[in-house]
């Protein structure tokens, strides 16, 4: 008899039956199922079954909490249903399918971009600082910048302008790139596309707009001639050229014999991929930056300008992830030159501060969650700078609610702006430094429209923020005050009390080097809520994991390489889990030294990991150690706050 037999069976009836599992798969601890409806699955009676410790429902995934036996679980399932089970990524894939289209979208985005935010935040920070130093006229009433009247501020503003461009100006091959890696196809091949988008050959993309059509270089084929034009700081045209190249590369890799595939495929695919990059792509791009240009001039001279306000104010943080808000410079510049301003710019510089505002909102949020900070204070810096790029798609993107919320802002902002008339007689420099450029008779009216950016995205994203942030978004790392608090209570301890507290008393050995963290601050609900049992966290500072007592391994995930388990002589059970989601990354950046059934001394490596390769994947790193079975340990004691050494620090104590 199977060892779940009733339990399997209950489960597949609660959950919908056969016919309502679209996929299924399992982690170190979890059922992961993809249902057709997920409203026939009977969650309060799924949870009463002896073997189910929780279910939660997460990115289009059903997920039902088993424990360290879910391998065991798993198989008997998929045999009983007669289903055949997935792997993590095909699950994942199969998940979107319960998300809207919308959905779909921002989740494809958010993994393109996420690898490649590092870079935008470092940019930003650095557009964003030359536009303090070169930009702002500081000095001889108003005429004169930083960069104007010293020698050394001139020579770093130019020199700063190699990494900016490096970041913006080459954006597409980044994106290009990242493409690929998300496909599973050749990354070289996409880097190398996303450098024929940005050649020097070509004319730059930031000059188009301002360049007269007859004076766009050409490539003539006697029978058509095709532009030569750049693609710098695009988004559409990259992501379009991208999966272009990544379905080419796939249909050959099909179609090719393997013996001359090594030839055949790079060629036929990457050929192709950039000639539809720059005869139907690319144009595509431009024409739909036409488009928008053409709406814009025409929202500011009708008479229906406060309704184009308002639409341009909510739309053009939308835009600007699409690369096409180059095109406004044009207009902004056709502006200053025929009327000597323009009341374009100032609605752009509250957009930058709207979606800054947004992200402070989520900097007081998420402030005690450490991982969240690194990307959301450069951000905010950045966004208040006038470089969007990095809130939008490091933060505002990511969870949706702060870009919208900062539409909202930006949107009514926009109409007092122009009910107003406000004017500015240049453009370049935007977020709160934006002022600056307005016409001194409307400061104290934009000063108001500031006001106003800063504190409906500031509002309406906290008030959002707490209905909609789950407790693994809001927390992190530790916070530092517990941490603190902890080492305080323990360091008051006589020593005579320690020594009394460990003698006589089994004790566990850290399996990592790090700071530990007390349970209830892992980012993730299932562990820090104790489904699966009692234990610490770690923040690693090594990259692989030690077994912390003489014991036998019990279960791996050979696939993921992630997770193990162990028995000790005494019965008690224990889970190691290496990041937080980390099965999505199907063992790519991990080693597993240990097979189930081995038997380990305490500081015999169990798992290495790159903690580089988690942190691009988007997953903490923060690795969870848990004692999910007490067997005959009686008054089992955990220590966080403290800084543990792998092998020789004791964190767990038992009787």
């Amino acid at each position: 008899m199977a060892k779940y037999e009733q339990d399997v069976k209950d489960l597949l009836r609660l959950i919908g039956g056969k016919e309502n599992i679209h996929a299924v798969s399992h982690c170190m601890t979890r059922m992961r199922f993809v249902l057709a409806d997920q409203k026939k699955a009977d969650a309060k009676a799924i949870e009463q079954l002896s073997c189910v410790k929780g279910t939660f429902t997460q990115a289009g995934q059903y997920q039902v909490i088993i424990g360290n036996d879910v391998s065991t679980f798993y198989n008997e399932f998929t045999s009983y249903a007669g289903i055949e089970g997935v792997s993590k990524e095909a699950a994942k894939q199969a998940a979107k399918t319960n998300q809207n289209v919308i959905q779909r979208i921002m989740s494809n985005l958010g993994e393109i971009f996420a690898p490649i935010i590092p870079a935008l935040i470092c940019g930003g920070l650095i557009l964003g600082f030359r536009n303090i130093i070169g930009e702002i006229n500081f000095f001889d009433g108003g005429t004169k910048s930083l960069a104007d009247i010293s020698q050394f501020w001139a020579g770093l503003y130019s020199f700063l302008w190699l990494i900016g461009e490096a970041v913006f100006h080459l954006l597409p091959v980044g994106i290009v790139w990242s493409i690929t890696k998300k496909m599973g196809t050749t990354q070289i091949l996409g880097i190398i596309l996303g450098l024929t988008l940005v050649s020097p050959q070509l004319l730059n993309g930031f000059s188009v707009a301002a360049t007269a059509p007859e004076d766009i270089p050409v490539w003539d084929f006697g029978f058509a001639q095709v532009q030569m034009i750049g693609y710098q700081g695009q988004v559409i045209a990259a992501i379009m050229a991208g999966f272009v190249l990544v379905y080419l590369e796939k249909f050959f890799r099909k179609h090719c014999p393997a013996v001359v595939s090594m030839i055949v495929v790079p060629f036929c695919s990457l050929v192709p991929a950039v000639i539809i990059a720059h005869t139907i792509v690319g144009p595509i791009g431009w024409r739909i930056g036409t488009v928008i240009g053409d709406l814009v001039y025409t929202g500011l001279t009708s008479s229906f300008r406060l309704i184009f306000a308002a639409i341009f104010g909510f739309l053009y943080a939308p835009i600007v992830m699409t690369g096409l808000h180059h095109m406004t410079n044009a207009i902004d510049s056709q502006l200053v030159s025929l009327y000597e301003s323009t009341n374009l710019w100032p609605m752009i510089a509250l957009s930058n501060i709207a979606q800054g505002s947004a992200v402070l909102a989520m900097i007081l949020l998420q402030k005690k969650n450490e991982r969240a900070q690194q990307i959301n204070v450069p951000a905010c810096i950045s966004c208040y700078l006038g470089v969007t790029e990095p809130a939008l798609f490091g933060v505002n993107l990511k969870y949706v609610f702060p870009l919208v919320c900062g539409m909202i802002g930006s949107a009514v902002s926009a109409v007092v702006c122009t009910g107003f008339g406000v004017q500015a007689v240049s453009i370049g420099v935007g977020g709160l430094p934006g002022i600056l450029s307005i016409v001194p008779e409307y400061w104290g009216i934009f000063l108001i429209c500031m006001a106003v950016a800063v504190v409906i995205p500031f509002v309406l994203t906290y008030l959002t923020g707490k209905r909609k942030l789950s407790k693994t978004d809001l927390l992190g790392e530790t916070a530092e005050t517990a941490a603190e608090e902890v080492r305080e209570s323990e360091e008051a301890e006589a020593p005579a009390q320690v020594s009394e507290r460990i003698a006589g008393a089994g004790a566990l050995r850290a399996i990592l080097t790090g700071r530990v963290l007390p349970i209830e601050e892992v980012p993730d609900d299932v562990f820090s809520q104790k489904v699966m049992g009692d234990g610490i966290g770690f923040e690693p500072e090594n990259n692989t994991v030690y077994a912390p007592a003489d014991a036998q391994v019990t279960v791996v995930m050979e696939d993921s390489k992630h997770a193990c388990g162990l028995a000790l002589e005494n019965g008690m059970e224990l889970l190691i889990h290496v990041g937080i989601d980390t099965v999505d990354m199907g063992g790519d950046g991990f080693q597993l030294f240990v097979r189930a059934g081995d038997k380990v001394k305490c500081g015999d490596p169990l798992i290495s990991f790159d903690p580089e390769k988690i942190a691009a994947a988007g997953h903490p790193k923060t690795t969870v150690f848990l004692v999910t079975d007490e067997g005959d340990a009686k008054n089992i004691r955990f220590r966080s706050g403290i800084q543990a050494e792998a092998g020789k620090t004791e964190v767990v104590y038992f009787e």
